[in-house]
């Protein structure tokens, strides 16, 4: 009988049953160079050959079939031995790496200090029971104690007084279905139980620091890192990962294509709740790359670069501050609310790292990033919205101007939260999308611009500003108040706002907040604001508030009488991009003026006014610090509606804002009910409110002659 042994030896021996015993000795023979390189080449073909094919290597090499067979035997299991060799060498490598790490692990926790107090740390690493009972026997002492001291001043001590909850306006039932107007004289309402915040301007609750290890950073860096590459090539490639909408032109997202070069298997949002929106746009700026970068990565920047986008921004860590003194190589975990201005529509939050990069002389990009920080250390617990790779590629172009290309992608669980009013606006990107970015940013430039200007011209100022550091003191004014009305409309998790029934299917949102800033009144500010739909475009709507002989038609607080403008800025190459200062004709208050910012752009429109008596006009003209004139603005802003046109083509800049579709129009008021901080609220003035916003709507479709059904 004949056997063949293993393809590595390449040899086979014969068995004679003979009676000689130095015959039975196994005789090898070894396989020819020529044999062991046609098997070697047929086992890499197919391993398991079949009977046919193994008759047929035994006619061509001059072997027996079973030797065929037993040296593909052989050839399997020393195939096998050698992976399984190669995957206990490979573990064993990380059983010891991970040892290793243990061991320093050990090592390092040995040394650990308290970040608090900078004392050794607990050697149990779990509570200590014991030391919780008598911690709390202490607290129950020190409960007790200033219990007694309050006594003495409240007649009670604090254990009788009534449990305090967590302020809910709703409790107080402030529908007009609860209060008619008939009913002014009822009893006011104490402002301690209302969810009342001491600034009109949104803010961070606290929250403990958030600690970083060596590791925590390492991973951020490498994050960071991804998702700049991701960006990079999604700024510099167009198809196959962006085609042109059939709608209006604008870049869209294939997701197909991206889900195949980018893959994400272990992603939490691939649910069918969530909703992915991904735009890029791109367009010329009047900055260089260098003030940009510095602008983009200071968080107060950032927010006063886009208080029509940005509620609330805040730097929480700086992971690196860049080299040389630049901001090449700066990452920064930070935390955003982005808004729309209206109540019906709540803002997205996101903890984000933002790192920038020069990419060479010239050219810097900067990429926001979705970053899960510890629950313990998160403002808000859940976020319905992932930020993917986002931000912008800046090109420096001649004379100072420079190219931006922005992209936003984020993924959004829709769980029908949107307001069905904004749907349309929401969904088709224009609410959030690289579109409005840019074109926010575009505007902004070109006011900064305006701001930075030496000279000034009678003829824009209207003779009435004297120097160009009353221009600029103007400008800042209205900036502010611009912002403030941002803020008051914001849908921040620092404003909870309740809905007065009966105006329309919408309602009146309103709010109250506790104002001691310097820059604004003193005491107890109510907010209203609501948002209706209107069949008009946009265009028209601002066209209407811009005109200074149509004002009479939807200012109440004018009595009807005319304004003439006696000032006027112009803040960027649009004519509605303009500061104006007017003067109602025939009013009881001759000595008070009103303060209006008109801003437009392709993604909306907004028009802030506000009134300032004519002393404090004085002081800004003349170029002084404007900063501590109390201002209560009120004010409009005008959204498309995101209905699209079956017929619509491809549109251009300040298309999309004059189509011929419809508009969401916000309207919201200020009023200062209490010149006390401790003042109370009362009916009578939110019924004032109420009014005030159903006589202004009433008046404004009347004279635009549009329903709002």
């Amino acid at each position: 009988m004949e056997f063949g042994t293993g393809g590595g030896g390449g040899s086979g021996w014969d068995n004679d049953s003979s009676s000689d015993p130095q015959r039975r000795k196994k005789c090898y023979h070894r396989h020819t160079a020529n044999q062991i390189q046609r098997l070697e080449a047929m086992f890499k073909e197919c391993p398991h050959p079949d009977e046919k094919q193994r008759l047929q290597l035994s006619r061509e090499l001059g072997l027996a079939p079973r030797q065929i067979k037993f040296w593909f035997q052989n050839r399997r299991t020393q195939m096998k031995a050698q992976h399984e060799r190669a995957d206990n060498s490979a573990l064993r490598a990380e059983n010891d790496k991970i040892r290793c790490e243990n061991i320093a692990i050990r090592e390092a926790l040995k040394n650990v200090i308290c970040p608090s107090c900078g004392g050794p740390p607990l050697q149990d690493p779990y509570f200590d029971e014991h030391k919780l009972r008598i911690e709390n026997a202490h607290l129950k002492e020190e409960l007790d104690r200033v219990s007694s001291i309050a006594a003495k001043f409240i007649g009670r001590p604090i254990s009788q007084l009534p449990p305090i909850h967590p302020p809910h306006f709703s409790s107080l039932e402030l529908s007009m279905a609860s209060f008619p107007s008939q009913e002014i004289g009822c009893p006011s309402l104490d402002l301690d139980l209302l969810p009342a915040s001491s600034t009109s301007v949104p803010t961070l609750p606290y929250h403990h620091p958030i600690h970083l290890s060596a590791v925590d950073k390492s991973l951020m860096t490498e994050i960071a890192t991804n998702a700049m590459a991701e960006l990079l090539r999604l700024s510099q490639t167009n198809e196959p990962f962006w085609i042109k909408s059939t709608n209006d032109g604008r870049d869209v997202l294939d997701l197909e294509t991206y889900e195949q070069a980018f893959p994400r298997p272990n992603s939490p949002f691939k649910n069918p709740h969530f909703r992915t929106e991904a735009t890029r746009d791109s367009g010329v700026v009047i900055m260089n790359s260098e003030a940009l970068v510095d602008m983009f990565m200071d968080s107060n920047k950032w927010t006063e670069l886009f208080p029509t986008i940005v509620s609330i921004a805040r730097t929480i860590e700086v992971i690196s501050s860049g080299l040389l003194g630049t901001q090449n190589g700066s990452l920064q975990l930070m935390y955003q609310e982005l808004q729309l201005l209206s109540p019906l529509v709540s803002t997205r939050h996101f903890y984000i790292l933002r790192f920038c990069q020069q990419i060479e002389h010239g050219t810097w990009a900067v990429v926001d990033v979705s970053y899960n920080i510890p629950r313990e250390n998160q403002i808000v617990s859940h976020s319905q919205c992932h930020r993917l790779p986002s931000g912008c590629l800046i090109q420096d172009m001649p004379n100072g101007y420079s190219k931006v290309t922005w992209i936003e992608h984020v993924e959004v669980e829709d769980r029908g939260s949107s307001h069905w009013l904004c749907r349309d606006l929401i969904h088709s990107g224009l609410a959030f999308g690289a579109e409005r970015w840019l074109a926010t940013l575009q505007r902004m430039s070109e006011r900064l611009a305006c701001l930075m200007m030496t000279g000034s011209s009678s003829q824009d100022l209207g003779g009435v500003i004297p120097s160009s550091e009353g221009k600029r003191s103007m400008m800042k004014l209205a900036q502010r108040m611009v912002n403030n009305f941002c803020a008051s409309i914001s849908s921040s998790h620092g404003h909870r706002w309740t809905t007065l029934s009966g105006m329309n299917e919408v309602g009146v949102r309103v709010t109250v907040h506790k104002s001691m800033d310097p820059g604004q009144p003193n005491g107890v500010v109510l907010s209203a604001a609501t948002t209706i739909w209107l069949s008009v475009s946009p265009q028209t709507i601002f066209n209407f508030f811009k005109n200074d002989r149509t004002r009479s038609q939807w200012d109440v607080l004018s009595d009807g009488n005319p304004v003439q403008e006696v000032a006027h800025i112009t803040n960027g190459s649009h004519p509605g991009n303009a500061i104006s200062v007017l003067r109602a004709f025939n009013t009881s208050q001759n000595n008070m003026l009103i303060l209006q910012e008109s801003c437009i752009d392709s993604s909306g429109s907004l028009v802030v006014y506000c009134p300032v008596d004519l002393p404090a006009m004085n002081v800004v003209m003349s170029g002084e610090d404007p900063s501590s004139i109390p201002l209560l603005p009120s004010g409009f802003t005008i959204l498309p509606d995101g209905r699209r046109d079956q017929g619509e083509g491809t549109s251009s800049s300040l298309d999309v804002h004059s189509r011929s579709g419809g508009s969401l129009l916000t309207v919201a008021f200020q009023i200062l009910v209490s010149s006390l901080p401790s003042g109370k609220l009362n009916l009578e003035s939110v019924t004032t409110v109420n009014n005030l916003i159903s006589t202004t709507l009433h008046q404004i479709k009347t004279a635009l002659n549009c329903h709002s059904s």
